[in-house]
């Protein structure tokens, strides 16, 4: 029996034959209707400087990094696709959302 702690490892175990089996941590990627993505503005901790974030994807590593890099584009500016979120440099939450919704995904604005 082993115990895990808030980021699910094994911190002990009393079971001499104990093993530990990994999740399966990805997941496949849902088709673009079945995703609810939500874009915000975010200025936390990024020197003053805006950006847009996007939240909510389901799906593999590769699949979010295609999408961040076609957003990218898109907007002619820079930004990083990981943990689960795009950031997307600058205030570009309109034509983001607009993208995202001509690619088919369900976009929802978040905050002011």
């Amino acid at each position: 029996m082993g115990r895990k702690n808030k980021n699910n490892r094994v911190v002990y175990s009393t079971d001499p034959d104990f093993e530990y089996q990994k999740e399966n941590e990805e997941q496949a990627t849902l088709p673009p209707a079945q995703q609810e993505l939500k874009v915000y503005l975010d200025r936390k901790n990024r020197g003053g400087k805006t950006a847009t974030l996007i939240k909510g994807f389901v799906g593999t590593e590769a699949d979010l990094t295609s999408l961040g890099k076609q957003l990218k584009a898109a907007c002619g500016v820079g930004g990083s696709a990981k943990d689960g979120e795009i950031i997307i440099q600058g205030e570009k939450r309109d034509k983001v959302m607009q993208l995202l919704q001509k690619e088919g995904y369900k976009v929802k604005r978040v905050g002011g």
